[in-house]
């Protein structure tokens, strides 16, 4: 059986929100697994789902580019948050999402070996900039958008500069609609999906990995109630489709009035203008998310510094 030690504890507490003593359980049930001692706690009604959008722990900058229609993000990491307000590591982001838009690249190993603008590849002028400024940085992840007409709209969330900042979101609307409609409201879907953190753009898009783990989470939930097979499996189809609606794009209620489905505020916006407009894309990263700090490690450190 796994050790169950106080920092893993401690971030399974952080994690779920649940108590001491049942994270402690959860951690033993599930052999020391942390995502695994997650959906125990979450069967037993013991947590909530697990929110990405807080527990954020690397450093770093997302940096957005837009032109005509194409936009692209990126994120590049940092150890700390010092350096991501370093006027050098902003203008390496600012540059690197450019390059990422010019050259289209479709991810961070073929971004690395773009070829930078003042001599060098993107990788050479990162290996640079983590002598001189003297922190380990990685560049992490690439998104493109793109539509054949219409408009690609940006939007940072804690902006720390122009294009850069800890949320950046692309939203794409296809259609003939004027750029006085679709800018606007690219615009609110934009900070919608910042604030709602939408895990696809419709049901149909979410990972079936994800389904079936919620699945599993709500039949283990449902066979607590003790009621027949058949309406046990009603349950359980009943979470999963309510866990579906609430995670793609188009079926979450609009953050502006929590009362309409953002697929019928992008059709009202279609029929106001008597335009053709659908929203066929977006990209949201916010720094580190899917990241977590090594809380076992820093335990280990101090006990060593303590000469336990």
């Amino acid at each position: 059986m796994a050790e169950i030690t106080a920092a893993a504890v401690k971030e399974l507490r952080d994690r779920s929100g649940a108590g001491m003593m049942d994270c402690k359980k959860a951690l033993t049930e599930a052999n020391g697994d942390i995502e695994a001692a997650t959906d125990w706690l979450r069967a037993k009604g013991l947590a909530a789902a697990q929110k990405k959008s807080s527990r954020t722990a690397a450093e770093g900058l997302v940096g957005v580019a837009v032109a005509g229609t194409k936009g692209v993000a990126v994120e590049v990491n940092s150890e700390t948050d010092f350096v991501a307000k370093n006027d050098q590591f902003q203008d390496f982001v600012r540059t690197v999402a450019q390059i990422a838009l010019d050259t289209g690249a479709a991810d961070a190993d073929a971004l690395a070996n773009a070829a930078y603008p003042a001599g060098g590849t993107v990788a050479e002028k990162l290996v640079a900039n983590i002598a001189t400024i003297g922190e380990n940085q990685t560049l992490r992840r690439v998104g493109h958008v793109e539509v054949s007409q219409g408009v690609v709209v940006p939007y940072v969330h804690n902006a720390a500069a122009p294009g850069l900042g800890k949320i950046g979101v692309l939203v794409a609307l296809e259609g003939d609609a004027p750029a006085d409609v679709l800018e606007p409201l690219g615009k609110q879907i934009a900070m919608h999906i910042a604030a709602a953190f939408p895990l696809a753009l419709s049901a149909a898009d979410i990972d079936p990995a994800l389904l079936e783990r919620e699945r599993a989470i709500a039949a283990e939930k449902a066979a607590e109630s003790g009621k027949p097979a058949e309406i046990v499996a009603k349950m359980v189809d009943g979470a999963v489709a309510k866990f579906a609606k609430e995670q793609a794009l188009l079926s979450q209620l609009f953050v502006m009035d929590n009362k309409t489905p953002v697929a019928d505020v992008v059709a009202k916006a279609a029929k106001d203008a008597g335009k053709s407009i659908t929203l066929k894309s977006y990209v949201r990263f916010q720094l580190g998310e899917g990241i977590e700090k090594e809380v076992s490690d820093f335990a280990a450190e101090v006990a060593a510094a303590a000469g336990v």
